[in-house]
Parts: structure tokens; C-alpha cells; sequence
């Protein structure tokens, strides 16, 4: 991990108010230390932290990620009801998912029109609408 990884890690945590552990550093370095946005799975987190050597458990990468997302610096992205994706673009965006090799990318928002949506039941508020655009390459 650069030093330049490293300070962008702990900056994205301090805007946050979360607390800079070694962990917490490494993993904030391989999500946002070169300034991109990535879409990864807990998995893959784990495998990116052991292969630059960093001793870490999943249940470890998949607390962390919680705690990212719970204050606000990832969203969390469900597929098929049970695979999770972690977003480090919080802002509102619609979502491809590539379903030959598991992955996601971001979909060009301005292309993306929403005319209506039902009204929520009674006691409810709509909290938020996650678009999923399941792809599949043509032969």
C-alpha cells in the first residue's frame, strides 16, 4: 500500500468520524486509495487484502464493510436476493450486472428514466429505489 493509499483511507474514514484501525486503513486504501469508485464483494475485498499480505478474516472484511456502509461511505448492492455488492458512489445511480462473470458496473444515470412509481402503503414512505439492469452478452 502506497503512503498516498494510506492517506486517502484514513481521510474517507476520519469524514465519517470512524476510527482509523490498522484493518479498517487497509481496506479503506484498496477500496478508495487511488481515488476510483469500485463495486466489490466481500470476497473479493478479502482476496485483494491477502494478496497485497494483510492478515485479515471475511467475517473481519464482511464487519467492515457494515461499518462502511452503516456510516454512509458505501451503499450495498443485492443481487438475486443473496449476493452482496459493496459501492463506494454513494450518490444515487442505477447499476449493470453482468451475469456471465458476477459483476457490476454503473449504468449512465441520465439515461435512466423513472416515470412513476407506485404509492407506498399506508405507515410507509418509499426510503429508496435500486436499479438493477441484469445484461447478458449477445453471441
Amino acid at each position: 500500500m502506497t503512503p498516498q493509499a494510506a492517506q486517502r483511507g484514513t481521510d474517507w474514514l476520519d469524514r465519517a468520524g470512524l476510527r482509523s484501525t490498522r484493518q479498517r486503513v487497509t481496506l479503506a486504501a484498496l477500496l478508495v486509495g487511488d481515488g476510483q469508485n469500485r463495486h466489490v464483494t466481500a470476497e473479493s475485498l478479502f482476496a485483494s487484502a491477502r494478496d497485497q499480505g494483510t492478515r485479515v478474516s471475511l467475517a473481519t472484511v464482511y464487519n467492515t464493510l457494515k461499518a462502511f456502509c452503516d456510516a454512509g461511505l458505501m451503499q450495498e448492492v443485492t443481487v438475486d436476493g443473496s449476493k452482496s455488492y459493496f459501492d463506494t458512489n454513494t450518490h444515487d445511480h442505477p447499476h449493470f450486472y453482468w451475469e456471465e462473470d458476477g459483476r457490476l458496473t454503473d449504468a449512465p444515470l441520465d439515461q435512466l428514466e423513472i416515470a412513476r412509481l407506485p404509492t407506498a402503503p399506508d405507515g410507509a414512505e418509499i426510503a429508496s429505489v435500486d436499479v438493477v439492469i441484469r445484461l447478458r452478452r449477445t453471441r
